[in-house]
């Protein structure tokens, strides 16, 4: 980081780093996610055979979950997670939103009163 204390606008930051991380923190919440084996169980527990997005629903909802973790209020921001180097620390495939809007479509009102 560059600084000039004459003025705050004369503040620089540059990222030159190709292995940052703007949400380093999830790494924590992937390692928890992987300990639990809540891939397996959401792959034994979400079962939308036969419906279109319900296709590999664990690496799905994982990232749904490590979005909203991060900040994600928007199907849109879970780009966050598709930027940098982040795939590098997530033990999954990222999806991009308008897979997980197919996703989140698959499911019926039958599954949310389950």
């Amino acid at each position: 980081m560059k600084q000039s204390y004459q003025t705050p606008e004369g503040i620089e930051v540059a990222f030159d780093d190709e292995n940052l991380v703007a949400n380093a923190g999830l790494v924590l919440v992937s390692t928890l996610a992987s300990k639990l084996g809540l891939d397996a169980l959401i792959s034994q527990r979400v079962d939308l055979t036969g419906r279109v997005g319900g296709a590999n629903p664990a690496a799905k909802s994982l990232t749904l979950i490590h979005a909203m973790v991060a900040g994600a209020s928007h199907i849109d921001h879970v780009d966050m997670l598709r930027s940098g180097a982040s795939s590098k620390v997530l033990p999954f495939h990222v999806a991009a939103p308008s897979t997980l809007g197919t996703y989140l479509r698959s499911f019926t009102f039958g599954h949310v009163r389950q």
